[in-house]
């Protein structure tokens, strides 16, 4: 049985469950030696388990959370596209689609949210929908790592459109669509309107601190040791504990180094981790956009690959981190807030390898450069760079060709 079933309001999906494997990983793992195959048949059994398993996590979300009676009540389309939740159009039927088009669906009726959960829509939200007395009624609901880690493309309309695995869900509310719940203090309620679009704290159910950080991309860490902030442990590190922490998943996670051993029997996480993990590492970055200065970018390169500049721990050639090389750092060394690698394992940051930047501003883990420059201007000063105001352009100009 599970040893510590606290009511995680705070938790949804953190930084992404994916992986292969469970428990406390100290030392490592994933992939440093080049980019091996993946295996299409587990990557295709990962993309169903990624978007739709909830490892049995009805259990929190309905019994105890019991969001099921607030969106059946309260949670109409237009408020579920508000707290960024998305609706992917592969899911409805051609009418539904030309009627979403021409305007004649009713999104203030939380009726249409029943019925868009009876079709398998929202993203990253599982409901079982059942007809009771002549009316569809939703009875369970449940999360997925999709809930997080996918937007939509809005091909559709704003929130409507095809999946994008594997993209940070930048809009995604986190906090407050868990402050929804019945079962939820009002002072914790507090806490979890406070983080705000694109973010989420994945420490806060173990040790009640609130530092909240971004919710990072998914894609491009085929070849990356440490996938998390803080390089914690491996990808399928990473996947245990937010699948049964944070989701409230029926299964097993235990890391001595946070005093954390949760177990449930039968456990429904570990057997699918496997495949998962395949599909997660199967995502690769977007690409980058067309640069209109090509000189510009080619400049921005050597100012990148300059004697004690970025590539110093974006290593190019190596996912643009220094983490395969067993690599971590103190918050001081790049000038990081302290606070929330100080309520992880390790106490450090890993080197964030760079892939499809221009897609997931704001940037640092906890969002504090709103853009590239921002980015360029931070490291520039707590690393002495003394870059010029054109240097700074040029690199700015190559890093979003990442």
């Amino acid at each position: 049985m599970r040893t510590d079933l606290r009511l995680s309001w705070m938790a949804v999906v953190g930084t992404l469950a994916f992986g292969a494997g469970c428990g406390g990983d100290p030392i490592g793992g994933g992939d440093r030696n080049g980019l091996r195959p993946l295996d299409p048949v587990l990557v295709q059994q990962g993309r169903d388990i990624f978007r739709h398993a909830t490892f049995g996590n009805e259990s929190f979300w309905t019994d105890t959370a019991r969001l099921h009676e607030v969106i059946a009540s309260g949670v109409s389309p237009r408020t579920a596209l508000a707290v960024g939740l998305n609706v992917d159009a592969d899911a409805l039927p051609g009418a539904l689609r030309e009627a979403l088009l021409a305007g004649a669906v009713n999104l203030d009726d939380p009726a249409t949210t029943v019925a868009l959960l009876k079709l398998g829509a929202v993203v990253g939200v599982h409901g079982t929908v059942e007809t009771i007395n002549g009316k569809d009624s939703l009875t369970r609901v449940g999360i997925t790592c999709a809930l997080c880690h996918s937007r939509v493309d809005a091909s559709l309309a704003p929130g409507i459109g095809r999946r994008l695995d594997g993209y940070a869900a930048t809009d995604l509310d986190v906090g407050a669509i868990v402050a929804l719940s019945p079962a939820i203090p009002d002072a914790r309620k507090a806490v979890l309107r406070s983080w705000g679009p694109g973010s989420y704290d994945p420490r806060t159910s173990h040790d009640g601190i609130n530092t909240p950080i971004r919710i990072p991309p998914a894609y491009g860490l085929h070849g990356v040791a440490k996938e998390t902030y803080t390089g914690d442990g491996s990808v399928s590190y990473w996947n245990a504990y937010v699948a049964v922490t944070q989701m409230h998943g029926h299964g097993t996670f235990a890391d001595t180094r946070l005093g954390i051993d949760v177990r449930e029997t039968p456990d429904l996480v570990t057997p699918l981790l496997p495949a998962l993990s395949e599909y997660q590492l199967s995502l690769a970055p977007p690409p980058a956009p067309a640069s209109d200065d090509a000189s510009a970018v080619q400049r921005g390169e050597r100012v990148f690959n300059g004697p004690g500049r970025c590539a110093s721990c974006h290593l190019p050639g190596e996912q643009f981190t220094d983490v395969n090389r067993g690599r971590l750092h103190a918050p001081a060394e790049t000038g990081m807030d302290p606070a929330y690698a100080n309520r992880t394992a390790t106490r450090r940051y890993r080197t964030t390898p760079l892939r499809g930047l221009v897609q997931h501003a704001p940037y640092f883990h906890d969002g504090s450069a709103p853009t590239l420059a921002a980015a360029v201007t931070h490291y520039d000063r707590v690393l002495g760079l003394q870059l010029t105001s054109a240097q700074q352009a040029d690199l700015v100009a190559y890093l979003r060709t990442l």
